[in-house]
């Protein structure tokens, strides 16, 4: 199978916490990857890892072929992100805005126009960025995310604060994206009902350990041989998440 991201026994320790244990992931090309845990369960620290953000304390990962860290800055040049609200220069424009970001980046003046189309702002590039609804600042974002059309998206949280109109329009358009073209999305959030609308596979974190990889009819199959809920991916989420919290009780007390 061809992966687009793998990672080898990926671990994050600070001092004598592990935020991030052992992970191994595969996640597959022109794939919507959900990526789903509690609060703290070591999704964000994950992402910053992928994203250079933070070094891994073990472990390894490849995106697109190449080895972190030896190809660190090939990597960030494939990887589009979003992570949860992203802040922009009030007094610009949302092309304006944008053109900081392409020329950090080196790309092409029409990168900028493309993204716009992508995210449908094209008749608002010219509008102040403190003058946009804060759906059309994530929008924002993610064309951020998407200049020169990288390979990889990660997107942590991008239908923060939004309403359910603003949730309809970014989960539409993250859907279309690989259709669009070719890209591969990891996409963490706690609104498991639009994970479940989009995502092609689930990767389920707790307590920085991976309980779970694979499609949703993988899961929905190993809830049902566990004798869990399978009607929803909500259930199916904290049913697994209960088994491994009330796991680590009983082993706590030995």
């Amino acid at each position: 199978m061809n992966y687009m991201i793998t990672t080898k026994q990926l671990t994050k320790k600070y001092k004598s916490f592990v935020a991030v244990n052992n992970v191994s992931l595969n996640i597959r090309k022109g794939s919507i990857y959900g990526f789903l845990g509690p609060n703290g369960a070591g999704k964000s620290t994950t992402m910053k890892m992928l994203l250079g953000l933070t070094a891994p304390t073990k472990g390894s990962f490849t995106i697109d072929g190449k080895q972190f860290p030896n190809d660190r800055l090939s990597i960030l040049k494939e990887v589009g992100s979003f992570i949860e609200s992203p802040s922009f220069y009030a007094n610009l424009t949302g092309r304006e805005n944008l053109d900081i970001i392409r020329r950090i980046l080196g790309l092409p003046r029409d990168s900028v126009t493309d993204a716009l189309e992508l995210v449908g702002l094209s008749e608002f590039g010219g509008r102040l960025a403190k003058k946009y609804s804060l759906g059309m600042k994530q929008r924002l974002g993610l064309a951020g995310a998407l200049l020169g059309r990288p390979p990889v998206l990660i997107l942590d949280e991008p239908t923060n604060g939004l309403d359910p109109s603003g949730i309809h329009e970014i989960r539409n358009l993250i859907k279309s994206l690989p259709g669009l073209y070719d890209c591969t999305v990891l996409i963490s959030s706690h609104m498991l009902s639009e994970i479940e609308l989009m995502a092609d596979d689930i990767g389920i974190l707790n307590h920085g350990r991976l309980l779970f990889e694979g499609s949703l009819d993988e899961l929905r199959k190993n809830a049902l041989q566990s004798g869990f809920a399978a009607d929803h991916l909500e259930d199916m989420f904290l049913s697994m998440v209960d088994k491994d919290n009330a796991g680590r009780k009983r082993r706590a007390k030995l």
